[in-house]
C-alpha cells in the first residue's frame, strides 16, 4: 500500500508559472488542494469561498509565501451572473484568466422513492451553472490555451445508497463537460472533468470500516486523497494537455476498474 499524500507539501509543477487562476470552492478540500498545487507551481490564484471565511484566511496564510499571487474571495456560483464577475476579478487582480476550476459541491442525501425536488435542483444548481457561466461570458477572457476543469465523482457513473441528487448532478455535469469541449475546441480552450471516489481527507474523515473496504476493493491499496485529484487537474492545465477535452479523468487507483 502506497502512503498517502495528506500531510507532504505539493510539489510544484513546471509549465504553469505565470499563469492565472480562478478556482471554485477553492479554500476547502479538493478545491483547496488545487490552488495549494498551482500556486506553488507558480501559478496566480483567485480561490472562491461561500461560507468558510475562516478557511480563506488559513489558505491565504498558509500561501503566504509562495511563488505566486493568491487571494480569496466569497461568491455564491450558483447564481448566474457571479462566475462572470469572479472570472473578471481575477483578471483585474492577476492581469489575465488561464484556468476555471470548478470544485464547489453540493449533495442532499435521499433515496429515490423520498426524492426532494428542491435539494435536487440546489444540488444541480451547484453543478451546472459554475460551468455553464466559465463556458460563456468567463471563456471570453480566456486566452488560446485556456482550461476549464470541473470536479466530478465517480457516483455519476454508479450508484451508491443515498446519493441519487449528487449522482444525478455529477452525470449532468459531465454531459456539459462534453458539450462545452466541443463548443470552446475552435478557441483552443479545453474543458474536462476529474472524477474521484471516496477520499481520504485525513484521520477521522473517513470511518474506519469504510476505509478498510475502500482500500481492499481499490488495487492502488487505499483511497485517494485530495492532493492527487488536485495533481491530475494540474496536470490537464499543462500546454501538453492540449489535445485532451470532452474527458472524465478517472482519479481512483483503478476502483472504478472492478466488475
Amino acid at each position: 500500500m502506497t502512503e498517502p499524500q495528506t500531510r507532504a507539501a505539493p510539489q510544484p509543477l513546471p509549465g504553469l508559472k505565470g499563469k492565472s487562476a480562478l478556482v471554485v470552492g477553492g479554500t476547502r478540500g479538493v478545491g483547496r488542494a488545487v490552488a495549494e498545487k498551482l500556486a506553488v507551481s507558480g501559478c496566480d490564484v483567485l480561490a472562491v469561498w461561500v461560507n468558510s471565511a475562516e478557511h480563506a484566511a488559513g489558505l491565504e496564510e498558509e500561501l503566504a509565501g509562495a511563488p505566486a499571487a493568491v487571494s480569496t474571495e466569497q461568491g455564491d456560483v450558483r447564481r448566474p451572473g457571479e462566475l462572470p464577475r469572479l472570472a473578471r476579478l481575477t483578471k483585474e487582480r492577476h492581469g489575465r484568466l488561464d484556468f476555471v476550476v470548478h470544485s464547489a459541491a453540493s449533495a442532499h442525501p435521499m433515496a429515490v422513492p423520498a426524492i426532494d425536488p428542491a435539494e435536487m435542483r440546489a444540488d444541480l444548481a451547484t453543478a451546472l451553472v459554475p460551468l455553464a457561466s466559465a463556458a460563456g461570458s468567463a471563456a471570453e477572457l480566456m486566452p488560446e490555451g485556456g482550461r476549464i476543469v470541473v470536479i466530478s465523482a465517480s457516483v455519476a457513473q454508479g450508484v451508491a445508497p443515498h446519493l441519487v441528487s449528487l449522482g444525478v448532478a455529477k452525470a449532468a455535469l459531465e454531459s456539459l463537460t462534453r458539450f462545452a469541449a466541443v463548443e470552446l475546441a475552435a478557441r483552443g480552450i479545453t474543458v474536462n472533468a476529474v472524477s474521484a471516489a471516496k477520499l481520504d481527507k485525513g484521520p477521522g474523515t473517513v470511518r474506519p470500516e469504510a476505509l478498510r473496504a475502500i482500500s481492499a476493493r481499490t488495487p492502488a491499496g487505499r483511497p485517494a486523497t485530495p492532493r492527487e485529484v488536485a495533481d491530475a487537474v494540474a496536470l490537464l492545465c499543462l500546454p501538453e494537455a492540449q489535445w485532451i477535452t470532452g474527458q472524465v479523468i478517472p482519479v481512483d487507483g483503478g476502483l472504478g476498474l472492478l466488475a
